[in-house]
Protein backbone atom coordinates (compact mmCIF):
# COMPACT_ATOMS: atom_id res chain seq x y z
CA UNK A 1 0.00 0.00 0.00
CA UNK A 2 1.15 3.31 -0.88
CA UNK A 3 0.26 6.84 0.17
CA UNK A 4 -0.27 9.98 -1.64
CA UNK A 5 0.19 13.08 0.42
CA UNK A 6 -0.48 16.80 0.56
CA UNK A 7 0.78 19.06 2.85
CA UNK A 8 1.08 22.86 3.93
CA UNK A 9 3.70 25.07 4.72
CA UNK A 10 1.78 28.60 6.55
CA UNK A 11 5.99 29.59 6.53
CA UNK A 12 6.13 29.32 2.38
CA UNK A 13 2.14 29.67 1.73
CA UNK A 14 3.07 26.75 -0.44
CA UNK A 15 1.38 22.88 -0.85
CA UNK A 16 3.54 20.12 -1.31
CA UNK A 17 2.05 16.91 -3.06
CA UNK A 18 4.39 13.25 -2.41
CA UNK A 19 4.16 9.70 -2.62
CA UNK A 20 5.30 7.53 0.07
CA UNK A 21 5.26 3.66 1.01
CA UNK A 22 5.68 5.09 4.90
CA UNK A 23 3.65 7.87 5.42
CA UNK A 24 4.54 8.92 8.88
CA UNK A 25 7.96 8.34 8.35
CA UNK A 26 8.33 10.36 5.30
CA UNK A 27 6.09 13.37 7.29
CA UNK A 28 8.25 13.25 10.66
CA UNK A 29 11.49 13.25 7.82
CA UNK A 30 10.15 16.55 6.10
CA UNK A 31 9.72 18.66 9.34
CA UNK A 32 13.13 17.44 9.84
CA UNK A 33 14.25 19.11 7.49
CA UNK A 34 15.60 15.68 5.16
CA UNK A 35 14.46 17.18 1.75
CA UNK A 36 16.18 19.97 0.25
CA UNK A 37 12.46 21.61 -0.41
CA UNK A 38 10.54 20.67 1.92
CA UNK A 39 13.27 21.76 5.09
CA UNK A 40 12.90 25.20 4.00
CA UNK A 41 9.06 24.92 4.99
CA UNK A 42 9.14 23.36 7.84
CA UNK A 43 6.50 23.10 9.98
CA UNK A 44 4.41 21.08 6.93
CA UNK A 45 1.26 20.34 7.97
CA UNK A 46 -0.58 17.24 6.66
CA UNK A 47 -3.59 18.20 4.82
CA UNK A 48 -4.68 14.60 3.02
CA UNK A 49 -3.55 11.30 2.62
CA UNK A 50 -4.83 9.49 -0.30
CA UNK A 51 -4.11 5.68 0.01
CA UNK A 52 -3.59 3.38 -3.67
CA UNK A 53 -2.58 -0.02 -4.14
CA UNK A 54 0.89 0.63 -5.58
CA UNK A 55 3.50 2.58 -6.62
CA UNK A 56 2.21 3.24 -10.68
CA UNK A 57 -1.04 4.56 -9.24
CA UNK A 58 0.62 6.43 -6.38
CA UNK A 59 2.46 7.66 -9.55
CA UNK A 60 -0.18 8.57 -11.44
CA UNK A 61 -2.01 10.65 -9.03
CA UNK A 62 0.85 12.51 -8.01
CA UNK A 63 1.18 13.73 -11.63
CA UNK A 64 -2.50 14.24 -12.08
CA UNK A 65 -2.58 16.53 -8.74
CA UNK A 66 0.66 18.48 -9.87
CA UNK A 67 -0.64 19.11 -13.19
CA UNK A 68 -4.12 20.37 -12.09
CA UNK A 69 -2.15 22.65 -9.21
CA UNK A 70 -2.17 21.38 -5.55
CA UNK A 71 -3.32 24.34 -4.30
CA UNK A 72 -7.01 24.15 -7.03
CA UNK A 73 -7.03 20.23 -6.46
CA UNK A 74 -7.36 20.47 -2.44
CA UNK A 75 -10.05 23.32 -3.17
CA UNK A 76 -12.34 22.12 -5.31
CA UNK A 77 -12.27 18.32 -3.60
CA UNK A 78 -12.66 19.94 0.47
CA UNK A 79 -16.25 20.05 0.24
CA UNK A 80 -16.14 16.27 -0.74
CA UNK A 81 -13.36 15.13 2.16
CA UNK A 82 -15.98 17.38 4.89
CA UNK A 83 -13.51 19.75 6.06
CA UNK A 84 -12.45 22.98 4.07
Amino acid sequence: MYTVYILFSALLNKYYVGSTHHFEIRFEEHNRGKSKFTSKGIPWVHILSIPVENRSQAILLETKIKKRGIERYVKVNCKAWGHC
